[in-house]
């Protein structure tokens, strides 16, 4: 597969990224097994491409993906857009987050060590603390703005007023949610207010966690280390149902001659200018497929029946396991 060099950008904040970025986690064994020396040339062949949306956080790996990427980047730290977040607990000690406004400095302090940069492009907060009102923690990510540590702001899995409320205390440049043909309902309500303030929506998990690429069948086919086992979405019963809807979409990504991944992430794009994606990979030949996406020509009717044919709402099993689910969406 030949390689697609990105040229066009989309708006975030004051300044322009690619349309469509690169998600780091699954390079800190997350999907299976994954090789540093073969994640940091991913990363440098993806800014090869134009790919200098880098997506990273504390939280993947317990800081090892924040290292890898410094790593990735040394010598070209002025070809990136970096983008990374904090306060994802992922169920340690019982918490999910933690928004409190003493760990934000030290947060940041600890990530801009791993990465070995001296500012952050956007910082997030990864995970909404529902302990800690969203205005004392953006407080404090707005000092880290005056100190010249940070250029924007972001909040993930935020609801609509939680944005509100974010952003009358500090501009918030991006939302990173969950959004894709698969997982799109609270997306497309969020984006009725990020569109009023102005605010780039970042869509993780585009190809709903590799579901959408239609190369997964059934649970037998990942890893045993591979986290999706844990997902509802991938349990038996739920994929066979979800594979079926990825099914339905085969037949336009043949007719368009592209593949039902890339078709995924046209739609994606379609969707509005403000939509950013992105996918993550451990492999080349992924990487440059799914920046083929951004020759893929959709017209209204073809945004439509592709629409049509996974309806919001049609997939089966909640985005993450039930105990994660309380920390969404907040």
């Amino acid at each position: 597969m030949s390689d697609h060099r990105i040229t066009k950008q989309r708006r975030l904040g004051s300044t322009e990224v690619p349309p469509i970025g690169l998600g780091c986690m699954s390079l800190s064994n997350v999907y299976g097994a994954s090789d540093d020396r073969k994640g940091i040339d991913l990363i440098r062949d993806a800014l090869d491409l134009g790919v200098t949306l880098l997506d990273t956080s504390d939280a993947y790996g317990n800081g090892h993906n924040e290292t890898l990427v410094g790593q990735a980047i040394a010598g070209r730290r002025a070809e990136v857009f970096l983008a990374t977040k904090f306060g994802n607990l992922g169920g340690r000690g019982g918490k999910y987050a933690d928004g409190r406004p003493e760990i934000v400095a030290s947060s940041c302090d600890a990530s801009l060590e791993r990465l070995g940069v001296e500012v952050i492009d956007l910082y997030y907060q990864h995970r909404i603390d529902p302990t800690v009102p969203v205005e004392d923690t953006v407080g404090a990510m707005a000092k880290l703005v005056e100190q010249g540590k940070v250029r924007f702001l972001g909040l993930s899995e935020a609801r609509p007023e939680t944005i509100r409320r974010a952003h009358r205390i500090h501009p918030i440049a991006a939302i990173q949610n969950e959004y894709s043909l698969l997982y799109r309902e609270e997306a497309e309500e969020t984006l009725r207010t990020t569109r009023e303030l102005g605010v780039a929506f970042v869509a993780y998990a585009p190809l709903g966690r590799g579901l959408l690429t239609a190369k997964i069948e059934e649970p037998s086919g990942l890893a045993e280390t591979d986290t999706r086992r844990r997902h509802p979405r991938f349990a038996a019963g739920n994929l066979a149902h979800n594979v079926d809807l990825v099914h339905r979409i085969e037949t336009i990504a043949h007719r368009k001659r592209c593949t039902p991944g890339q078709l995924a992430l046209a739609w994606l794009l379609a969707q509005g200018p403000d939509i950013i994606p992105i996918p993550g990979t451990k492999r080349k030949e992924r990487l440059s497929e799914n920046l083929g996406a951004l020759s893929v020509d959709l017209n209204e009717s073809d945004i439509a029946e592709i629409s049509d044919a996974i309806p919001a709402g049609s997939a089966a099993g909640t985005r993450y396991p039930e105990p994660q689910m309380k920390s969404l969406y907040l």
